[in-house]
């Protein structure tokens, strides 16, 4: 009866050691921590001279290189993340970094006091020295590169910062999971800094230079600990007019238009900068043709009033590419050592920058230029302003904030909301105006902010569906809807009074600009305690309207 028996408890005992086993490999595998060490090339993504780089604690797609001990960035992460005043010259193959009172150059064949190269070129891509970017940049840097898995760390969050012992030895893993494989180990009372912290894991950056996780249980004590910026960067200082900004531009497209000047000026009350369109860009090589002159500058100061010469990329700019011409180094050497040499040569007080109509390919290097102009005109004394359209998304590449940063005034041309070409309305409606002002702001000081008026309005002409139109200064428009005794009617969201005219030519149509609308944008130029305002253009204007442009009394 035994030996029947055993066969039967023998298969027993076999199924039960094998549903304790399989349970107890269960267990392992869901509550056992591995002790799989990670892969540290896949994890980082590098191998060779490959640097992970992290910046602000996250792991970036883009690769540094480490090269003879040196550690290199791209260039195009390096202006995107930490530093947009390092220019390259993609012509002439030349490194520009533009100081307050200075421009620094550097080539492939620069090199550092350890003897290694400031700048790499590995095909299309240019590289940076993480020296190089330390010497002009607010950031803090970690380097972990004795390796063979290399990393940098890229600090810009100048504020505090938790840190944390370990209670025991700990295993920092890739993933907050006890299955994800080990990164490094945190020893008994190592400290580490604290990113996040939830109840049961820690992410934490270890003192060698590795982010992971620990669990929470394995942390003894928090603290804080300050992270002041000890970077010492050079201050970008501005010249002030003294006063609030009247300016007009005056038009000239010929010496003989010079003038005219007293006379336009002789009722402009108030008026302290005139910029005339002195100087027009030719070509792609610096040259602009100048309707400059001494006496104009002469007689404009007895009348206590600045000269900021005006400089356009359209007036004789159809063999202008902006692209082209600002893009090469030597180019805008020779155009600012030309501009410079007219400053001295008619007393110029300041240049305005005009510079209309650019691709956003021809954004970088034209802001590069105003970089450069503004150490001339600063070591000069000369005001540099910089007319800008409006803000929008599709110009947003004239990078106003690097402009409020280096110029002296930022002028929002606060018109042409409906252009020649396009559909009718108003060429400078209130809310128009004001969106221009409170996008600008959020850029630019508010101490540097001019908004440029309009003296003109556009009477619109619709027939058979299509739509023309003409510029007509205040003065002209308000004798044509005298004539033509065209009704107005006030329009309040528009801050605008409306009329229209039927005629043989079809529907005209005007949005008039006049003491009043005016009134109402000078009103925002002090609700907002602007810099100033600007007025397009003198000799559209009445007498009358300088009382409302006033901005000094």
């Amino acid at each position: 009866m035994k030996k029947k028996w055993l066969p039967i408890f023998t298969a027993t005992a076999l199924i039960i050691l094998a549903a304790v086993g399989a349970a107890g490999w269960w267990v392992a595998e869901r509550f056992v921590p591995t002790r799989e060490l990670a892969d540290l090339g896949q994890v980082l993504g590098v191998k060779g001279e490959e640097t992970a780089v992290f910046f602000n604690d996250e792991l970036q797609e883009v690769k540094g290189l480490t090269r003879d001990g040196q550690s290199y960035l791209p260039l195009e992460w390096v202006n995107e993340k930490i530093n947009e005043k390092f220019y390259w010259d993609d012509t002439e193959k030349l490194l520009v970094y533009t100081l307050p009172d200075t421009i620094v150059y550097a080539d492939k064949r620069t090199t550092g006091t350890a003897g290694t190269p400031l700048l790499l070129m590995e095909g299309e891509a240019v590289y940076l020295s993480v020296g190089l970017i330390n010497n002009y940049t607010a950031v803090d840097t970690e380097s972990y590169i004795e390796g063979e898995h290399k990393r940098l760390y890229m600090d810009t969050r100048w504020e505090p910062y938790e840190t944390g012992t370990a209670d025991k030895r700990c295993a920092v893993r890739v993933e907050a999971h006890i299955k994800s494989p080990i990164l490094t180990y945190v020893e008994k009372s190592g400290e580490f800094v604290v990113l996040e912290q939830s109840e049961k894991w820690v992410k934490i950056r270890t003192q060698d230079g590795f982010i992971g996780y620990i669990k929470t249980a394995g942390m003894r004590e928090t603290g804080r600990r300050e992270h002041p910026c000890t970077v010492l960067l050079p201050e970008y200082t501005g010249i002030s007019l003294g006063e609030k900004v009247c300016l007009a531009w005056h038009q000239v497209t010929r010496e003989e238009a010079n003038d005219a000047m007293e006379g336009l000026v002789e009722s402009a009350e108030g008026l302290n900068v005139i910029s005339p369109t002195w100087f027009s860009l030719t070509d792609n090589y610096g040259s602009y043709h100048s309707f400059a002159s001494r006496s104009y500058v002469d007689k404009a100061h007895e009348m206590g009033i600045q000269v900021w010469a005006a400089l356009d990329n359209f007036n004789m700019g159809d063999d202008v590419n902006s692209a082209i011409l600002f893009g090469k180094t030597s180019v805008r050497k020779k155009l600012i050592a030309s501009l410079m040499e007219d400053v001295k040569t008619y007393d110029l007080d300041g240049i305005n920058l005009d510079i209309e109509g650019i691709r956003p390919e021809a954004g970088p290097p034209y802001v590069q230029f105003i970089r450069e102009l503004s150490v001339s005109c600063r070591n000069e004394g000369v005001v540099l302003s910089v007319n800008n359209y409006v803000p929008a998304p599709h110009n947003a590449f004239y990078n106003r904030a690097e402009q409020g940063r280096v110029a002296d005034y930022v002028i929002i041309m606060g018109y042409d909301e409906h252009y020649a070409g396009g559909e009718a309305g108003s060429v400078a409606s209130y809310p128009f105006v004001k969106q221009g002002i409170e996008r600008t702001l959020e850029m630019v000081p508010k101490e540097k902010v001019v908004n440029a008026v309009p003296f003109y309005t556009r009477i619109w002409t619709e027939k058979d569906g299509e739509t023309s139109s003409s510029a007509m200064g205040i003065k002209d428009a308000m004798e044509w809807i005298e004539e033509n005794d065209v009704e107005l009617y006030w329009q309040e969201e528009l801050g605008q009074y409306y009329g229209e005219l039927a005629t043989d030519d079809g529907v005209k149509q005007i949005w008039m600009e006049d003491a009043v609308s005016l009134g109402l944008k000078m009103d925002l130029v002090r609700e907002y305690d602007l810099a100033g305002v600007a007025c397009w253009r003198l000799g559209f204007e009445p007498a009358s309207i300088w009382d409302v442009v006033k901005v000094n009394q």
